[in-house]
């Protein structure tokens, strides 16, 4: 390629306007090139292939070949006025096709608007300033082990008949069977046979609350309940009226755990004894209050990189950002059961002001976190994103290979997010390595 000329201009802090000329050879040579492809391409009257005249061709498809040359010619010289500028743009404008001029014998200039990712003076993430953090003295107790037995005992439950004549108590598990009469008549889709419940959990039974009515009862009692249903009840057949819902208690089951010896431990997996399990109980909690001390301590190290590193942040980036909080918060929404219009009813403004601060935040961590990563030479390697992968899919409780369909269907900005996510995580972890825990 012959060498071009490249103005850069200051627009604002974070945006500016390269100006590009492409020299005169280049362009004949696309030029050449893309009338020696048409060429070969269309078949003219009276000619061979590839053997009609160059001015019939310009004269038929001198629009097209232009437009050809300059989607041609744009990126690759887009590219290199960037890396000539020495910048990293966030956001390109490229102007439309219609509104720039090429000609085969001059040179073709355009501009390109940049906005760019700003340069950050890294300081204090590592020796000789390395962050400060506190030490953090927790330890798993004996107490919380025994509680954690109890969590285990309570999984391995099981469901006993109660003793004859054992009166139904809080906690206490009962088998019912209920219908519904209406006038003296059996009322369609008020029939429940062998429903479990668990007395004192407050679940209702076809809107009916009904533990006050089962404490102190025994196996096979049954309850008349009266239920008046106002006039202004959706269901017609019972607006206004009184529903007589008869309720038996067809099995009264206590529950019955398991006693704390080593046949809860063969129960719970493949260990020896009941000390085996604790042992490895144990060891699992001190696990997750290890992960749970690094996760606290990695939070102290994003807010003190935050407020000891100030420089503007790209308008692109935070709309960004935005935008993907707000799409969450909707998700959230309608996971949690309301409906796409229960959210629609949320201002959308007032959704930006309130996330805007934390949006950001987010960008400027990222920012900072990128920058480390490049200045201590930190890479993503196909075994970090293959480990993401196989982490993401326990988390979600998803097949991997779901998942990656999933990640292939977003196209490269979903790869490109999942691998600047595993980098600022690295680049966090060296920050964390080489924090200083004072006492």
């Amino acid at each position: 390629m012959q060498p071009m000329k490249m103005e850069m201009t200051e627009l604002g802090p974070m945006k500016r306007a390269l100006k590009i000329e492409v020299p005169i050879e280049e362009v004949a040579q696309r030029f050449a090139q893309a009338y020696k492809e048409l060429n070969r391409q269309v078949h003219m009257p009276g000619f061979r292939p590839g053997k009609a005249p160059l001015a019939l061709l310009e004269k038929r498809y001198a629009k097209a070949i232009e437009d050809d040359v300059i989607r041609s010619l744009v990126p690759d010289f887009y590219d290199r006025a960037v890396r000539q500028a020495g910048i990293s743009p966030v956001l390109v404008e490229i102007p439309p096709l219609e509104r720039v001029k090429i000609k085969k014998d001059a040179p073709f200039t355009f501009t390109a608007t940049v906005e760019i990712k700003p340069t950050i003076d890294l300081r204090d993430y590592k020796a000789p300033n390395p962050i400060s953090l506190k030490p953090d003295k927790r330890s798993v107790t004996d107490e919380q082990v025994a509680k954690g037995m109890d969590v285990l005992r309570e999984q391995h439950a099981r469901l006993d008949a109660a003793p004859a004549g054992h009166r139904v108590a809080e906690g206490d598990f009962v088998v019912l069977s209920l219908s519904g009469h209406l006038d003296g008549q059996p009322l369609e889709g008020t029939k429940k046979e062998g429903h479990l419940h668990r007395v004192g959990s407050k679940a209702t039974l076809l809107g009916l609350e009904v533990d006050p009515h089962l404490l102190g009862k025994t196996e096979g009692e049954s309850i008349t309940l009266s239920q008046p249903y106002p006039a202004s009840h959706p269901d017609s057949r019972v607006a206004g009226k009184t529903v007589v819902f008869t309720l038996v208690v067809s099995a009264v089951k206590v529950k019955k755990l398991p006693d704390l010896d080593d046949e809860l431990a063969k129960d719970c997996g493949a260990y020896a004894s009941l000390a085996e399990l604790t042992d490895r109980l144990r060891g699992e909690m001190e696990k997750a209050l290890k992960r749970e001390v690094e996760e606290q301590h990695k939070d102290t190290i994003i807010k003190r990189l935050v407020e000891t590193h100030h420089f503007d942040l790209p308008d692109t980036l935070v709309e960004r950002e935005l935008e993907a909080i707000i799409r969450q918060h909707v998700q959230q929404q309608q996971r949690a059961g309301n409906d796409t219009s229960g959210a629609e009813t949320v201002d959308p403004t007032q959704l930006r002001q309130q996330n805007r601060d934390e949006a950001m935040r987010r960008v400027k961590v990222g920012l900072i976190l990128e920058a480390i990563a490049e200045k201590e030479k930190i890479a993503v390697s196909q075994e970090d994103v293959n480990g993401e992968l196989v982490r993401l899919a326990h988390e979600l409780k998803i097949p991997q290979s779901d998942l990656v369909k999933m990640i292939q269907a977003g196209g490269q900005d979903s790869l490109a997010e999942l691998r600047a996510r595993i980098l600022a995580e690295k680049s966090l972890d060296f920050v964390y390595r080489n924090a200083v825990i004072q006492g």
